[in-house]
């Protein structure tokens, strides 16, 4: 067999009904099925997508490495517009991702479709194999699906790559049912915000977030003041019913959303401190 032009790499962890569904889009793509391959890697260690994706892209045997997630519907003519975005001197294509979700969305929902507005995401971008060897591939220390992707942007930045944009290559990723409190089991990952800070400290505050999360910091210091300081807990509840508005503002008001919201939002900036932290001490860089 000739060798395909580009290779779609898929990791996936346990779910073959959406495998399926990803595995019966791809087969409809509009390229010619003997121009691309399909790599899927299951991560059976649960090692985490990053190391799943250098499985993969190692074994690919095309120029080319498609990224997408075993979650996604990839529009028909996906491959045929990813690749065709390659002209001389393009070492990556980034796709555009579709999240539908409801007029009247759950925080969670809406919080999972600000991928839809992502500079670089793995669930839609093309790179060429020699450059993915060239800047390591992906570092496999993000053991979750959290800013390994960003991460690999931020490197292809540094090297001088060229990347462009093809919103014609498109990805639907549908939102995935998420059980009560998702948003508390969430908060882990920005452990992982500290190892990309500290490997890019000047991208990280110009693209993910340009200042520390003062008011998180803010409420639970008022929390720990209100032990030897009562007036103290109403600056707490004050900015505990700030963060419950704001992220009850157009989302979905079912009684089941709104119980969880006001659980969630006393809870969440005691663990995204908790998780700073512990990403700080992990990592060994001053990290807020």
């Amino acid at each position: 067999m000739n060798d395909p032009a580009v290779s779609v790499v898929v990791p996936t962890c346990g779910r073959p009904e959406l495998l399926g569904r990803c595995l019966a889009a791809l087969e409809r793509q509009t390229l010619d099925r003997a121009r691309f391959e399909i790599v899927v890697v299951e991560d059976k260690l649960r090692e985490g997508p990053a190391v799943a994706r250098n499985r993969g892209w190692r074994l690919a045997r095309a120029p080319i490495v498609a990224f997408t997630d075993d979650d996604t519907e990839p529009d028909p003519d996906w491959l045929r517009y990813g690749l065709a975005a390659f002209e001389v001197g393009v070492e990556a294509v980034c796709g555009r991702v579709r999240m539908p979700i409801p007029e009247r969305p759950t925080d969670y929902e809406r919080d999972a479709q600000g991928l839809e507005r992502a500079e670089f995401v793995t669930a839609n971008c093309f790179i060429r194999k020699s450059t993915l060897e060239r800047v390591g591939g992906f570092d496999e220390r993000f053991r979750l699906a959290w800013r390994e992707d960003s991460d690999l942007h931020f490197k292809l930045l540094r090297s001088g790559a060229r990347i462009v944009r093809e919103p014609r290559a498109l990805v639907v990723h549908p939102v995935r049912p998420a059980q009560w409190g998702v948003s508390l089991r969430q908060q882990k990952k920005v452990m992982y915000d500290a190892l990309l800070f500290k490997k890019h400290p000047q991208l990280y505050r110009s693209r993910i977030r340009s200042s520390p999360r003062w008011d998180y910091y803010l409420t639970v210091g008022s929390l720990l003041l209100a032990v030897i300081q009562p007036w103290a807990l109403l600056v707490w509840l004050f900015l505990t019913a700030k963060l419950f508005v704001k992220r009850l503002e157009g989302a979905s008001l079912h009684p089941r959303h709104v119980a969880e919201m006001l659980v969630t939002s006393a809870a969440i900036p005691l663990l995204s401190v908790f998780w700073r932290l512990v990403g700080s001490v992990r990592f060994r860089v001053p990290f807020a």
